[in-house]
């Protein structure tokens, strides 16, 4: 059974910084372009970054460009997502998940099924 879970979310300070991590199992992990997403409270799904098999590319979105780092660590089947300068309007939940392979840089992503991580920018 192909499984996704999200840690690393907490409460932390406008200007803080936080990393999140996707461990992937039940699935062959190298084989997949992968996404963040999140979702504010009240808002539908927002996609922040994408990143390709290997992890030699990657996109985000311009919200966060310049703030957040999407990488991945194919031998321990892990999806990061280095999160620094946070701001309140960074607040929600967010996702890993699936991404088309060839088109996972525009924003393209399978929407998640996993239970996500909280993350609160406030002060």
């Amino acid at each position: 059974e192909r499984q996704l879970v999200e840690s690393g979310g907490g409460l932390v300070q406008p200007g803080g910084s936080l990393r999140l991590s996707c461990a992937a199992s039940g699935f062959i992990f190298d084989s997949y372009a992968m996404s963040w997403v999140r979702q504010a409270p009240g808002k539908g799904l927002e996609w922040v970054a994408g990143i390709n098999m290997s992890g030699g590319s990657t996109s985000c979105a311009d919200s966060v460009k310049g703030r957040f780092t999407i990488s991945r660590d194919n031998a321990k089947n892990t999806l990061y997502l280095q999160m620094n300068s946070l701001k309140p309007e960074d607040t929600g939940v967010y996702y890993c998940t699936t991404a088309p392979r060839l088109t996972y840089h525009t924003g393209r992503y399978y929407d998640p099924s996993s239970q996500g991580t909280q993350v609160t920018v406030s002060s």
